[in-house]
C-alpha cells in the first residue's frame, strides 16, 4: 500500500509532466504560422511547375523536350518539399537521439522564425560562430523558440534579439539570447495566434530537457550539456 507521501510525490510528478506537455502544446501552436509558411514556400513551386507543364501538354503539338524539362523540375521541387515536410515532423516530435552543432541548432531556429518575427518588427541576429560544441537537438528545438517568443512578447517591437554561444563550465555550452530595442518600424505584433508563453512554463520545459535556464531582464542564458559524438 502506498503511503500518503508516495501518493503526493506521484501526484506532483504527474502534475509537473502535464504542465510541461501543456507548455509544449502552446509552443507548437505559436510555431504553427512559421511552420505553415515554411511548408508553403516549398509546396507552391510544385503547383506552379505543374500548371506550366499542363499548359505545354495542351498545345496542339507538345514539345517533348519542354515536357521533359517540366517533369524534371517537378521532381526536383518534390524532393525538396519532402525534405521540408520531414523536417516539420522533427519540429513536432524531435528525435531524442539526434546531435547537432550549436550553430546548426540556432541557425535552423532562426531560419524558421525570422520571417514571422520580422513581420512583428523583431529582427533575429544569429551571431553564433563555428565551434566544436555539439548538443542534443531536442532540447534546443523546444527552448530556443520558447525563449525567443518569451523575450519578444514581453518587450514588443521594434527590437533585435542577438543569439550567441560560448563555452561554459563542466562540459556545457552557454547559449545567450539578448533583446535590444532598435530603431525602425514597429511592425504589427497584433494578437498572438494562440497565447503568450509564461516564464514558469519555459523554465519547466528547460528542467524537463535538463537545460539550466536563467534570465536577467532582457537576457536569457541557457546552459546546455555538450554531447561528444555527433549524429551521422
Amino acid at each position: 500500500m502506498n503511503s500518503p507521501t508516495t501518493h503526493s510525490a506521484a501526484a506532483s510528478a504527474a502534475a509537473t509532466a502535464a504542465a510541461v506537455e501543456a507548455a509544449r502544446y502552446a509552443l507548437l501552436r505559436r510555431l504553427a504560422f512559421a511552420i505553415r509558411h515554411d511548408m508553403m514556400a516549398h509546396l507552391q513551386p510544385i503547383t506552379m511547375a505543374g500548371e506550366v507543364l499542363e499548359r505545354r501538354l495542351r498545345a496542339p503539338e507538345p514539345k517533348l523536350d519542354d515536357v521533359r524539362e517540366g517533369a524534371v523540375r517537378i521532381t526536383g521541387f518534390s524532393r525538396t518539399a519532402v525534405r521540408s515536410c520531414l523536417d516539420v515532423i522533427a519540429w513536432l516530435a524531435p528525435d531524442p537521439s539526434q546531435v547537432v552543432s550549436v550553430r546548426e541548432a540556432v541557425a535552423e531556429t532562426v531560419d524558421l522564425l525570422s520571417s514571422s518575427f520580422g513581420f512583428r518588427g523583431v529582427a533575429l541576429r544569429n551571431e553564433v560562430e563555428d565551434g566544436p560544441w555539439c548538443v542534443a537537438r531536442t532540447g534546443l528545438r523546444h527552448l530556443l523558440p520558447a525563449c525567443l517568443l518569451l523575450l519578444s512578447d514581453d518587450a514588443g517591437p521594434p527590437a533585435e534579439i542577438h543569439l550567441r554561444a560560448q563555452p561554459g563550465d563542466d562540459a556545457t555550452v552557454r547559449v545567450l539570447l539578448e533583446l535590444e530595442p532598435a530603431d525602425g518600424p514597429e511592425g504589427d505584433m497584433g494578437e498572438p495566434p494562440y497565447r503568450p508563453l509564461r516564464q514558469d512554463e519555459v523554465e519547466a520545459m528547460a528542467r524537463a530537457e535538463g537545460i539550466a535556464f536563467s534570465r536577467e531582464g532582457d537576457t536569457i542564458v541557457l546552459r546546455v550539456a555538450e554531447v561528444r559524438e555527433r549524429s551521422a
